[in-house]
């Protein structure tokens, strides 16, 4: 039988093969068919049969061989029933069985089902990977003969490579069925953190954002970039995810980036990811957000506030699909859609050179303007009941109400933050308010030209710098202004700016946003401001 070793060398690179073919067949009996076919170059034989172990049966999952048939494919065997394979399984060890061990032994697997003669050549080859036992590999031959030992140690690798292919794929369905839970439980979250924006967006009753969402639509269909653009708190992030859901990405990741919430200093890294040792504190290699957005969307929101320096790095990686993380020469590619949003004036921005006008151009391709709250009062009532739905979700509170008098007192507001101060007067007011219904005196929101609220009108704690400078003639600048009013707030607030009912909440304005305001304005640190807190 010298022609049972042919090609060995052959036979064990096939063997080795089947690791990788794990990681990329669809179909654990495609991997089986595979291998079956691979093993007639390593050994000769006239029926293989693959026999995966199952609640204390092993049952038949592939055949090959010209004595394969249906019967073969479907026979089963109950373990204890055969001492001979239990042990085998037990040593991990393959074995060629004899004609006395199929006379005096457990008898042949095949009787019923194969007229095979006394003593034809038989073995049984363990499949064991790790901890698993997955089954066993049995070659007959019509012949009488007994298969060689270093046949045998031949196929019993063979069976180990199966076994460890087999553990392979198993781990590969384990870990895509993980994957597609945690995308899943991902996408629950991000709506009920979001809400549904793209359904807000098409049922506007303002033919501006009605014609907003139809082009919106239309440029979702392409991968072209899109810039957003539009006062703070419209609603930015909010038409970024309804493009991004609305696009043929829509099951890849949706990643975002504040440009003006990041240090510039750890700009790039968040951007394009770094090496271990790339710099003091990289401990390992780390993955920016172009890699995580890969066949998904990123938006860069508060473009405008990209530093310039890295203002080239992000047009390279946005012409070439090309990058490389901080402190490698390695290029990784990534295919990234990108949505861009900023309340910055570009152009003024460019003719200050504070923004590369060739970034603009290749960010702009198709803009898109949302129109703040004041342009869209047609929207309020329906707005109102969104947010207040969405709120519902994260906090409990449902079945809240605007009250048509309640309505009439937000539509005399002219929303200086937008969305995002409607959102947050709607939760002070569910905070604040006992029944279900939010009527005028739920809102400490100003008419036009009108008095403030009972509610909002506090005695500052500190001295006005309006009433200190304003005398007849004289003109504050816009800078002391605005100081006025965040140490107002502030005052209001003991000192306290983020969370419900903070400063930069009652003023609509992110936390970071208003923390780099004051300090332009020379605004102490919220800590020196007496908290009376619990």
């Amino acid at each position: 039988m010298s022609d049972e070793l042919s090609a060995p060398t052959e036979g064990a690179k096939d063997a080795r093969d089947l690791v990788e073919l794990a990681t990329t067949e669809d179909s654990v009996d495609e991997l089986l068919r595979r291998g079956l076919d691979w093993l007639t170059r390593v050994v000769r034989f006239d029926l293989a049969t693959l026999f995966l172990l199952r609640d204390g049966k092993l049952v038949s999952v592939a055949a090959r061989g010209p004595l394969a048939n249906a019967k073969v494919r479907h026979h089963a065997l109950t373990l204890s029933e055969f001492p001979s394979l239990r042990h085998a399984l037990e040593t991990r060890r393959a074995r060629a069985f004899t004609e006395e061990d199929h006379s005096h032994g457990d008898g042949d697997p095949f009787d019923g089902v194969l007229d095979l003669p006394p003593g034809h050549a038989c073995m049984v080859v363990p499949l064991c990977a790790g901890e698993r036992t997955y089954g066993v590999l049995t070659l007959d031959r019509a012949e009488c003969e007994t298969y060689p030992q270093p046949v045998v140690d031949l196929v019993e690798v063979y069976g180990q490579m199966l076994a460890t292919a087999l553990q392979a794929a198993e781990q590969r369905a384990t870990f895509e069925r993980l994957h597609r839970q945690d995308h899943e439980h991902a996408k629950l979250l991000e709506a009920q953190l979001s809400g549904e924006s793209e359904g807000i967006l098409e049922a506007s009753l303002s033919p501006v954002m009605r014609d907003l969402a139809r082009r919106a639509r239309q440029v979702a269909e392409t991968d072209t970039p899109v810039l957003i653009t539009g006062e703070t708190g419209t609603g930015k992030e909010r038409l970024a995810r309804a493009i991004h859901k609305w696009s043929s990405r829509a099951d890849q990741p949706f990643v975002t980036l504040n440009c003006a919430a990041i240090p510039a200093g750890l700009l790039e890294s968040e951007l394009f990811g770094h090496v271990k040792g790339a710099f003091t504190g990289a401990t390992k290699d780390r993955a920016g957000r172009f890699q995580m957005a890969s066949g998904g969307t990123l938006l860069l929101d508060e473009v405008g506030e990209l530093p310039v320096e890295l203002q080239a790095k992000l047009l390279r990686a946005l012409q070439e699909k090309a990058f490389e993380p901080v402190g490698s020469d390695k290029t990784v590619r990534s295919d990234v859609r990108i949505l861009a949003a900023t309340h910055v004036d570009l152009h003024r921005a460019i003719a200050e050179k504070r923004f590369r006008e060739d970034l603009y151009y290749r960010l702009s391709v198709f803009p898109l303007r949302l129109p703040p709250l004041r342009e869209r009062r047609e929207d309020l009532a329906q707005l109102c009941t969104f947010l207040l739905e969405e709120q519902a979700r994260r906090t409990g509170r449902r079945g809240m109400r605007v009250s048509p008098a309640g309505l009439a007192r937000l539509e005399s507001y002219d929303w200086p933050g937008n969305l995002r101060e409607l959102g947050n007067a709607l939760e002070r007011a569910t905070i604040l308010t006992k029944g279900t219904e939010l009527g005028p005196s739920s809102f400490d929101v100003v008419a036009h030209g009108g008095s403030a609220h009972p509610a909002a009108q506090v005695e500052p704690a500190v001295p006005s710098v309006l009433d200190a400078t304003m005398k007849p003639g004289s003109v504050l600048t816009l800078a002391a202004v605005q100081r006025e009013h965040i140490l107002r707030v502030l005052t209001l607030t003991r000192g306290r700016v983020y969370g419900p009912g903070g400063a930069a909440a009652l003023l609509g304005l992110k936390p970071s946003t208003l923390q780099s305001r004051m300090k332009k304005l020379g605004i102490a640190r919220q800590e020196q401001f007496v908290v009376d807190e619990v």
